[in-house]
């Protein structure tokens, strides 16, 4: 039994949605996401200027005419969304968690796919697969989907990445658009992230909170890592203590970045204090670019 207040959510969630990708970014999905490829649509009679290389050589030897090949586009796609939604994710220092941004995200690209006549799908990890919904078409499946994303509480305790990856390509028998929606608190996935990025279109959503950069000046203070539950004392009022955690802090980012440029993967950076509109609208804007 659905709560109210989650219904209320999906509810609002959908009106929100709807109207970005009504305004912003319905068109901009449709034309950054190509189809398949050419799929074949029939044959007809060979005109003088007609490629040769087109000619179907089986018809045109049972008629005694040559006959080509006519393909069109193969436009209907399938977008899995692959999210991240161990412990992690319940952390938000501004007015939003890192996991409402994920499920916000989650909800335009899939209504957008839906008005292109896509299906969608829906893998929900942690360090296990928790949930998995098939892809389908359709405003219901997505409204589901969406439910799904607001009611399902992990059973695992970390994050595993290349697992949830290795998942999908296991799933998906043909090429898709598969967004990887995580913080990407984790180790020793590049590996998979690669390969999915060879075997589909492959779009990370990266989000981070901004009080995660930097620690304050607030003396000795317990920490709890939310995965592990491991809890240890930090000294926040020590300037070097801060440095090194800063710095830390900006080397994973940056070694997170550079592995996507030399994977050729697709990121999206979003913060919780920030809107994701524009980091989504510069991403299609990239897409658009690049064809």
């Amino acid at each position: 039994m659905i709560s109210k207040e989650v219904l209320k959510k999906i509810r609002k969630l959908e009106i929100q949605t709807k109207g970005l990708v009504n305004t912003l970014f319905g068109g901009e999905y449709q034309s950054a996401f190509k189809g398949r490829g050419m799929a074949f649509s029939e044959v007809r009679a060979y005109n003088y200027g007609d490629d040769i290389r087109q000619i179907d050589w089986n018809v045109t030897a049972r008629t005694g005419d040559p006959y080509i090949k006519i393909f069109e586009e193969e436009r209907e796609q399938t977008l899995m969304l692959c999210v991240d939604i161990s412990a992690s994710g319940v952390f938000g220092s501004n007015l939003q968690r890192k996991m409402d941004i994920a499920i916000e995200i989650s909800a335009v690209l899939a209504f957008s796919a839906i008005n292109n006549g896509d299906k969608v799908g829906l893998v929900l990890f942690s360090d296990k697969i928790e949930k998995v919904v098939p892809p389908k078409k359709g405003r219901t499946h997505v409204l589901r989907l969406i439910r799904e994303l607001y009611t399902t509480k992990p059973t695992g305790t970390g994050t595993k990445i290349a697992d949830a990856l290795g998942y999908v390509n296991r799933l998906l028998d043909r090429r898709a658009i598969v967004v990887l929606a995580s913080d990407f608190q984790d180790k020793n996935y590049e590996k998979q992230l690669r390969i999915t990025n060879q075997k589909h279109d492959l779009v990370s959503i990266v989000i981070h909170d901004s009080f995660e950069d930097e620690l304050p000046d607030i003396g000795i203070v317990p920490f709890r890592d939310a995965e592990t539950q491991r809890e240890i004392l930090i000294d926040t009022s020590s300037q070097k203590v801060r440095d090194a955690y800063k710095k830390r802090r900006f080397v994973h980012k940056k070694e997170l970045d550079e592995a996507m440029l030399k994977m050729k993967v697709d990121a999206v950076n979003v913060c919780t204090n920030e809107s994701y509109v524009r980091p989504l609208m510069n991403f299609f804007k990239r897409r658009l670019n690049r064809y």
